[in-house]
């Protein structure tokens, strides 16, 4: 029946095992199927179009000619034809190498624990356990049919999967289907992959200490020594060449003259930022020389500037830092706020005891800036994170000599001048043992410095602070690289590397999509 002669083969099987699934047998049942039946499997316009098509050939046999009429009302649906293909691609197949796999490729619900087939035929989500029980036996079907399995042989299993058990497997937030419904199930499935693909060797690698018995270093390109980490989410890493207008003379005199523009305070920021955007080429290479901290603070001094730094975090990743950051926050900060106040808080008593702590501190103090800070600190409890890993407090009178930095984290942390966030007006940004910036006004300009200086400089994320770190790069920094981490990689003889929070894509799902 020459119905949808545009429908893939894949989707008929699909649309035949949704049409078993609902209880569908032979022909004479389709008199039964409505056109909401159909939705999961079918888009609208095609599902009316089947319908239409069932009631002329099945409805009203006696109106139809014998050579229209295919099937009797008894015939099972296995042979159901819905598409011209359909008989004779099933005989074009060859006996040996089944070179359509995919095409044919049935799921192994036989083959599903009890527990998980209980689940699914009452409608029930499978708990985690379970559904990654499902992934396991599904992906080991696929690379048994073949060892190359890509992402379009995953994501017509999880769209089979989906369009036969809706209820339990579809991604659903409050009752609304989220994007294609099977996003997270190919997620799964393609990390199980890669899971069963995995070799021996490690995919993040240390640099290496150089030293001046290795005559081959430079024969190795730079970002093949570099960590995974360091390159991570930039787009312009490793400048490899020269802008055509400049050379390395003229790179060492802008940095000269920036030096000296560093001392006066009338220097014009315009000026400044052409300067700094002309030798980025420069500014790269000594960053990923390894050059330190202390060394690129006396060499570029404007670059700890949060107008300046932003010149090159845009250059390197093609973000606006902070615009990017408060364009977000306008977008997704209330809602962020409004769920972890309002269900985060029932979930979790130790959560609700620290909301209940900034409460208290916060007092009756209104504000943006204050919405944030809570915004923050709710998300490191939200994620078991240390306050102290990110923030550290001094006394609001102290001055930048008198910061103990010796119990500060080597890794980039705000210093808080006050007693809390919320009644400080100044901050200082400490990285690597050294202030790079003792006067910050604000706390969005000192979390912006804060968050720059990881990408700015080549460290990656303490374990302490994973999970809170890729949400703020996601969800407000809007730097979303498909592979990759930048959590810093621990050592054999440590403990495993902390992956970010699993709950961190569930936040972000219930902040990217509105209800």
């Amino acid at each position: 029946m020459e119905v949808l002669p545009q429908l893939q083969a894949v989707n008929k099987n699909i649309l035949e095992e949704h049409l078993q699934s609902i209880g569908v047998e032979t022909y004479d049942d389709l008199r039964f199927v409505t056109e909401a039946d159909l939705m999961t499997a079918l888009r609208p316009v095609e599902a009316r179009k089947l319908l239409s098509a069932w009631k002329q050939k099945y409805h009203t046999p006696e109106k139809s000619s014998p050579s229209c009429v295919e099937a009797s009302p008894t015939q099972s649906l296995p042979s159901l034809s819905v598409s011209p293909q359909s008989s004779s691609s099933s005989s074009s197949s060859s006996p040996g190498l089944d070179t359509q796999w995919d095409v044919n490729f049935e799921i192994p619900w036989s083959k599903f624990p009890e527990e998980v087939m209980q689940a699914l035929e009452r409608g029930k989500r499978p708990g985690p356990k379970l559904r990654r029980q499902m992934v396991r036996i599904v992906v080991t079907e696929m690379m048994q049919k073949c060892p190359h399995v890509g992402k379009k042989h995953s994501t017509d299993g999880a769209t089979k999967m989906v369009a036969k058990y809706p209820s339990s497997v579809q991604d659903v937030i409050e009752g609304d289907i989220v994007g294609t419904g099977y996003h997270s199930l190919v997620k799964q499935l393609q990390n199980r992959i890669e899971n069963v693909r995995r070799t021996s060797t490690p995919k993040i690698r240390k640099r290496k200490h150089q030293t001046d018995d290795s005559d081959q270093t430079d024969e190795i390109p730079l970002e093949d020594r570099a960590a995974l980490q360091d390159t991570y989410g930039c787009i312009k890493w490793n400048v490899k060449f020269l802008p055509l207008e400049e050379t390395q003379e003229s790179q060492q005199q802008k940095m000269e003259k920036l030096k000296v523009m560093f001392q006066h305070s009338d220097a014009n920021p315009e000026e400044i930022k052409c300067l700094m955007k002309s030798t980025f080429y420069t500014q790269r290479q000594h960053v990923n020389q390894g050059k330190s901290i202390k060394c690129l603070r006396e060499e570029w001094p404007f670059w700890f500037e949060e107008l300046v730094m932003s010149v090159h975090f845009m250059e390197l990743t093609g973000i606006d830092l902070k615009e990017t950051f408060t364009r977000n926050l306008d977008l997704k900060g209330k809602r962020l706020l409004d769920y972890m106040t309002t269900v985060c808080v029932n979930k979790s008593k130790k959560f609700l005891q620290n909301y209940a702590r900034l409460q208290r501190i916060r007092g009756l103090q209104s504000g943006c800036s204050d919405d944030v800070i809570e915004m923050i600190l709710l998300l490191l409890s939200y994620f078991d994170e240390k306050e102290e890993s990110m923030f550290f407090h001094v006394e609001d009178t102290c001055l930048a000599e008198e910061v103990q930095l010796e119990q500060v984290p080597l890794t980039p942390v705000v210093i808080v001048c006050g007693q809390s966030c919320y009644s400080s007006t100044r901050y200082m940004l400490s990285l690597d043992l050294n202030l790079i910036n003792t006067n910050i006004s604000s706390f969005i300009s000192a979390l912006c410095l804060m968050f720059g200086s990881y990408y700015c400089f080549n460290i990656h994320y303490p374990s302490e602070l994973a999970s809170t770190l890729e949400f703020l790069q996601r969800c407000f920094f809007s730097i979303n690289p498909e592979k990759g981490t930048k959590v810093e990689n621990k050592t054999s003889s440590q403990r495993e590397p902390s992956s970010p929070h699993p709950d961190t894509g569930t936040l972000r799902s219930r902040v990217c999509v509105k209800p």
